[in-house]
């Protein structure tokens, strides 16, 4: 817990005092999205042709991530807001050929302080094909990280980007985009900064896999 504690206070300073120029209209807007889905506690992104998200973006309540842990987890649904033709559904990631979880964006753990808000990050637009060792070993800690800023600083901003490539690798099952990479940028607004990007790759490095392997320069993912 110390060395966790420490680590948490090194990147804190070493993100403070740089002015962020995000901001969540920087991402979700109608040039970048076929769709925006308002889902109450944060916005989605939807990319049409990847059958997913491109961008997740919500700002935590210090007051809230850690008030709360409803054990039991809702299912996951498809978003009827979404044309069928688009849209996917849990089955669809079933024995798939990727061994790809059903990967949150906005992961439930930041969620969980109550039934609505835990229910809203299960639907499938929040969901896209995670390599299933990287979102339970490696991802999971960048979602850790932002409970505890969240908490620090009594609010942060976050922003999750997923990264297609050239959209060529697919689900063979649904058409789903495997996604070659995605990343994690957190902010607020008295200039803390910090972003963290991940390859979606089942080779990558898991055993000995550090949260500050993964800190990239917010500017890159501009």
């Amino acid at each position: 817990m110390k060395r966790l504690l420490l680590l948490l206070s090194m990147l804190m300073v070493a993100g403070a005092g740089i002015a962020s120029a995000s901001e969540i209209r920087d991402y979700i807007n109608d040039r970048n999205c076929d769709q925006i889905l308002d889902k109450g506690y944060y916005q989605i992104c939807y990319d049409y042709r990847a059958k997913g998200a491109k961008y997740v973006a919500y700002t935590l309540d210090g007051s809230k991530v850690n008030s709360g842990n409803i054990k039991k987890r809702p299912r996951f649904y498809p978003d009827k807001s979404i044309p069928k033709k688009y849209r996917t559904t849990s089955s669809d990631y079933t024995h798939n050929e990727f061994h790809a979880d059903r990967g949150h964006l906005a992961p439930d753990a930041s969620f969980d302080w109550s039934k609505q808000s835990l229910k809203s990050v299960y639907s499938m637009a929040n969901i896209i094909p995670q390599y299933r060792y990287i979102n339970r070993k490696t991802w999971v800690k960048a979602e850790k990280y932002e409970r505890q800023v969240a908490s620090k600083l009594g609010a942060v901003t976050v922003i999750n980007g997923v990264v297609y490539g050239d959209y060529r690798q697919r689900l063979r099952k649904s058409g789903i985009a495997y996604p070659v990479a995605f990343w994690k940028m957190l902010y607020d607004s008295n200039g803390f900064e910090r972003c963290f990007f991940y390859k979606n790759d089942s080779n990558a490095k898991i055993k000995g896999d550090k949260l500050r392997d993964h800190v990239v320069d917010c500017n890159d993912l501009k």
